[in-house]
């Protein structure tokens, strides 16, 4: 039978959860002893140390042949709101993020109906050209089969001529809820969970590492939330490609989603970043995306197994269109200052993790 005592026993001896535990505990009122599971499982990893690093997003177009109901960054080509940055200014983003110390670029955007692949080539060729001292952190699984698609090309191709051109890593966007039942309400027009897996298993295998992310608080249940965290252990087992978790927090306010949905609260986010942490295992580093959750939230989130507040970001664009109210950029004082706050050392790090300085 399974209850808190049982489950803090397996945490306790650094034992694996089961999918059944991590319900239990979605169901679960003691929302400080889970924090404090979760605590115990990060400190094993991670101690005190929580990173963050000095990144600039570039979404070099909102226009997606796509349109998901939830999504409010996208556009119609030629709808009010609609844009496409040119190379000229995405090189132009690039440098001054290298400019400002950044060692970051991280790019993604919409599904463009009349952008070719090589665009997107020529893309990562001119930012290692203008600032040869970012990596560059680029598109999700849904634009990669998309790039296949327009191509022509296998994905494995894709990605072998994207790391060519000069791809660093992958972000995790995309994945939104990988059950297929919660899929076919929010986003039936992306690819399916499954497909979303064998192409990062695929990244993996072609020596990209990459994050994972869940859209969650829309109409998917907590047993959905567990389910998409097993789909992501089990690859993690298998391919040890997977850097950081995300949660993300849905924000309604700009969502044409038709149905009764009211967003989460703190205690919900503070709950499933911890639950995260300690059945997430097998990956090293749980991130608290500032930007969707709030500063405060953020902060209270290092009590509760988090160790990664992703960074300064800057110009950051799918969140706020989507509702966040939280500021569009962070400075990295400002940054180092609520880890401090929250009684944690501030260590600043590359995108693959390697620490550059601790605070």
């Amino acid at each position: 039978m399974t209850t808190y005592a049982t489950i803090s026993a397996k945490v306790r001896a650094g034992q694996r959860i089961t999918a059944e535990d991590a319900l239990f505990l979605f169901e679960s009122h003691d929302l400080l002893g889970i924090g404090e599971l979760a605590a115990l499982a990060n400190e094993r990893k991670n101690g005190a140390h929580v990173f963050f690093n000095v990144n600039r997003h570039i979404n070099p177009t909102n226009v997606c042949v796509n349109r998901c109901a939830f999504c409010a960054f996208s556009r119609t080509a030629g709808e009010d709101g609609s844009y496409t940055l040119t190379l000229d200014e995405i090189c132009r983003r690039a440098l001054e993020a290298e400019k400002e110390g950044a060692t970051e670029v991280h790019i993604v955007g919409g599904l463009h109906p009349d952008l070719n692949f090589e665009f997107y080539e020529e893309t990562l060729r001119a930012i290692r050209l203008t600032a040869p001292g970012l990596h560059i952190k680029a598109f999700t699984a849904v634009e990669i089969e998309y790039f296949s698609r327009i191509s022509g090309l296998t994905v494995e191709k894709v990605l072998q001529r994207l790391i060519s051109a000069g791809l660093g890593s992958m972000p995790g966007g995309g994945a939104e809820i990988l059950v297929e039942e919660v899929r076919r309400k929010i986003c039936p027009e992306k690819i399916s969970g499954g497909h979303w897996l064998e192409i990062i298993r695929l990244a993996h295998l072609a020596g990209l590492k990459t994050n994972a992310t869940m859209l969650y608080g829309h109409v998917e249940t907590t047993a959905d939330r567990v389910s998409h965290m097993e789909m992501l252990r089990n690859l993690q087992d298998e391919t040890g490609g997977f850097q950081a978790f995300i949660p993300l927090a849905f924000q309604t306010e700009n969502s044409d989603l038709n149905l009764d949905i009211k967003g989460t609260s703190g205690l919900d986010d503070l709950k499933t970043l911890a639950i995260a942490r300690i059945f997430l295992d097998n990956f090293d580093h749980i991130k608290a995306y500032w930007i969707m959750l709030g500063e405060k939230i953020a902060q209270v989130s290092l009590a509760f197994g988090v160790n990664d507040l992703d960074g300064t970001v800057i110009e950051e664009k799918i969140g706020h269109d989507a509702g966040a109210q939280s500021p569009q950029s962070q400075t990295k004082e400002g940054i180092i200052r609520l880890i401090r706050k929250a009684g944690k050392i501030p260590v600043e790090r590359d995108t693959l993790y390697h620490p550059m300085r601790s605070y």
